[in-house]
């Protein structure tokens, strides 16, 4: 093959296998923001037993292995615990459950084998590493949204003149438009007071996903099909992706203290 068409050949299958990779929930930096946040919430016993389980890695390396294990085969089973859908109007104990699971359903088979001292080593690490991942999942928004329209993924909008869609903004195109790590998001978090941290400690599962709903309702009302998005629309709701991230830390923390107390 000349080398001409070699390297073009080159650079369209690169091309092609970049834009193949499907934007993960939260992306990559929200996620592991969230696990960073949740590492300054931990309490000493919680922490012992968290390194045990993740030989070493920390919370922030092992909040995007929910993504990650999307491209096997053996853990499509799991890919609907990643969201929820239900009638904006009702409750999620009343409504029609999906048989295969929901976020919900998966992050309390989670905690159940993470409380079982019977578990395997290997089913801690797993299970613990979705944990944290699911999490995260269940504090953007758009993950609690409408089955029509897959959590907006379906509703195009323009982000910055570039194709996108509802989804995929809130999940990682305004946190990436800042172009700052993990760490750098999560050392500059809203300083909170005790009794702020409390407040938001406050609830259950449940609790946390109608408060992702209600978010949901407000984005869904405040932008269509066909938008197009920037600045003002970073201006406006960037501080509720902040928000739901740090939140989202801290009751990771909750929920792994609670568990390993």
């Amino acid at each position: 093959m000349p080398k001409r068409i070699s390297l073009l050949f080159t650079i369209v299958f690169s091309f092609n296998l970049i834009h193949a990779i499907p934007s993960p929930q939260w992306g990559a930096t929200g996620h592991r923001t969230i696990g960073e946040i949740a590492l300054k919430h931990l309490n000493k016993r919680t922490n012992k037993e968290i390194e045990k389980i993740l030989q070493g890695e920390s919370l922030a390396f092992v909040s995007t292995y929910g993504d990650q294990i999307k491209s096997d085969n053996r853990y499509k089973k799991f890919d609907i615990w990643h969201y929820v859908n239900f009638p904006f109007d009702s409750k999620y104990e009343n409504s029609t459950k999906d048989p295969k699971g929901d976020i919900i359903v998966g992050i309390n088979s989670c905690i159940r084998v993470l409380k079982n001292n019977n578990s395997t080593e290997g089913d801690k690490n797993f299970y613990l590493k979705f944990l944290v991942h699911l999490i995260g999942d269940l504090h953007q928004p758009l993950h609690v949204g409408r089955s029509e329209d897959r959590g907006g993924n379906d509703i195009k909008v323009k982000w910055f003149y570039k194709n996108s869609n509802l989804h995929r903004v809130w999940d990682s195109d305004m946190i990436e438009s800042w172009n700052m790590s993990y760490t750098e998001l999560a050392s500059n978090s809203k300083k909170l007071s005790k009794q702020q941290i409390d407040t938001i400690k406050q609830g259950d599962i449940l609790d946390w996903t109608y408060e992702s709903q209600k978010l949901a309702q407000e984005i869904y009302n405040s932008t269509k099909d066909g938008d197009k998005l920037s600045y003002r629309y970073s201006y406006d709701n960037f501080s509720t992706v902040r928000s739901q991230i740090q939140k989202a830390g801290i009751r990771l923390a909750k929920v792994l203290n609670e568990i390993y107390s």
